[in-house]
């Protein structure tokens, strides 16, 4: 539900807002403890399926908040300006980003300690690849590229300013900003909030209720908390805790954001009974958004905002696609990528005749890849294993040859693409 029906909620029980300024942390818990009991309220069972033939169906009421993950970093490259917009034009109700501090002290936009994984900092600087990347100026920075790592198509994106995300925010789409490993950036939760408190298009969408800070540092929290009490801030866990840390937690934030891997019914009542909202993340695959949401949960985060929120709404999430992911072995005997019998994915041909699936591709989180070699039909009804390490190929096997394992043991999710860039198919186990 977005947080606009939240204030709603609590406007009819003369509750004052979230959003409302609070200069005492005794005001923040009474605050929390009135908004605890209005996500109750309104976490009803979900309303029937809308009729699939209306062109322009909208979320049921009773559905979570949907925020996209990195702006919609499933399809775009992570905390860059195209994935940001593509959250905007997904029917998400927020955007999340990841803020760190320059060298000197601009606030930019990138989840990692280091730039390895989504730039060309090898080709820009062959000797800095391993090192922090708060120890990056803010010039240096914009020389690297954030957006080929993923694809050809984004080449030339540029790592953002996290005033760029205040520019893609609206009053429909809100930004979740994440204070990314506060340590690496002595007194960025001053400088956030003095950015929320001083630049315009912050200040339009925190009066909007269109803005939520997030952390996993309890401290980072507790001093942002200080400096913009107005501000509706989540602390992130991994497991939610037990009732106690809850109500240390609910003196100075609104809600709870865990790994929904993890969270079950009565994690999402004991959040609740602290007067805290229930978030979880990152949930790609419509089955799992859909199992979350039967729990209750007031807020999902993913990486594939447009597919969740067609989910959401009733919608075919795939249309026409007929090449899925039918499962998944993360965790095999032995050794991950041992030759012929280590970790895979399961292709299935869900259609009644046969598909050349020759250069289809699976990309994780981390955008590691598996793709499947030419020469590769589908018969209906047919799968394919599509195995990370080496091995014989054969009609119902193919092996990448890698050499270190991708999927993650505990739990993983993955985009199915064809050839042409179409994602066909989203699975998480």
């Amino acid at each position: 539900m977005p947080v606009r029906a939240f204030r709603s909620a609590r406007s009819a029980e003369n509750s004052r807002s979230i959003g409302s300024t609070r200069t005492a942390r005794s005001v923040r818990t009474a605050a929390v403890a009135a908004v605890g009991l209005s996500l109750l309220a309104v976490s009803a069972p979900a309303t029937p399926a809308p009729d699939l033939r209306q062109a322009s169906v909208k979320r049921p009421a009773a559905t979570p908040i949907l925020v996209g993950h990195r702006g919609a970093g499933g399809t775009a490259p992570e905390n860059t300006v195209s994935a940001l917009k593509g959250g905007r034009a997904s029917g998400a109700d927020f955007i999340e980003i990841d803020v760190q501090l320059s060298a000197d002290g601009v606030p930019f936009l990138f989840h990692d300690d280091t730039p390895a994984r989504t730039t060309n900092v090898e080709d820009v600087f062959p000797a800095r690849a391993a090192d922090p990347i708060t120890s990056f100026t803010w010039a240096e920075l914009q020389q690297l590229d954030a957006g080929s790592y993923f694809d050809r198509r984004f080449t030339g994106e540029r790592i953002p300013h996290l005033d760029d995300a205040a520019a893609v925010g609206t009053r429909t789409t809100g930004v979740y900003i994440e204070i990314k490993s506060p340590w690496n950036s002595p007194g960025i939760e001053q400088l956030v909030a003095d950015e929320l408190h001083t630049n315009p298009a912050w200040q339009k969408l925190v009066a909007a209720d269109k803005v939520q800070v997030i952390g996993f540092d309890e401290a980072s929290n507790q001093r942002f908390a200080e400096l913009a009490p107005e501000v509706q801030l989540q602390q992130l866990t991994g497991a939610v805790p037990g009732a106690d840390v809850l109500a240390a937690w609910a003196t100075y934030v609104d809600s709870v954001g865990a790994n929904y891997r993890v969270v079950k019914a009565e994690d999402v009542a004991r959040v609740k009974a602290a007067g805290l909202a229930m978030s979880v993340y990152t949930v790609n695959s419509p089955e799992a958004v859909q199992a979350v949401t039967d729990l209750g949960v007031d807020a999902v985060t993913t990486d594939f905002p447009t597919e969740s929120s067609r989910h959401l709404r009733g919608l075919p999430v795939f249309p026409g696609a007929i090449i899925e992911i039918s499962g998944a072995v993360n965790d095999p005997l032995g050794n991950d990528v041992q030759p012929e019998t280590g970790e895979y994915v399961a292709l299935r041909n869900a259609s009644g005749t046969a598909v050349d699936v020759s250069g289809y591709f699976l990309r994780d989180a981390a955008n590691n890849i598996l793709v499947v070699g030419d020469g590769y039909v589908l018969q209906p009804g047919g799968e394919l294993r599509v195995y990370t390490g080496p091995g014989t190929n054969s009609a119902s096997d193919y092996y990448n040859g890698q050499g270190a394992s991708l999927l993650n043991n505990t739990g993983d999710s993955l985009g199915l693409w064809t050839p042409d860039l179409r994602l066909v198919d989203v699975f998480a186990n």
